[in-house]
């Protein structure tokens, strides 16, 4: 089981604050599952799209797309953080 949380802008979009996930057979790191929520289609398709700029931590460490995942870890999801 791998714990999904969705913050900022993907909250809103996506209606949803976390979720938990079985990790579906070939789902190995972070873009495989982003894969796998965008293959749901509708708004996930929309707000995850190919391509999209978005930040990505592993029990609450920033990770590449090419992370491992496991079951037992929390994948958060947020959009890059901008300063000013």
């Amino acid at each position: 089981m791998i714990r999904i949380l969705y913050f900022a802008r993907f909250r809103e979009q996506l209606g949803l604050a976390d979720e938990s996930l079985t990790r579906p057979p070939g789902i190995e790191t972070v873009a495989d599952l982003l894969a796998h929520l965008r293959a749901r289609g509708g708004v996930w398709a929309e707000t995850l799209p190919e391509g999209e700029r978005l930040m990505t931590a592993v029990n609450q460490e920033l990770v590449r797309p090419d992370t491992a995942l496991r079951d037992g870890d929390e994948l958060g999801i947020f959009p890059p953080v901008t300063g000013g």
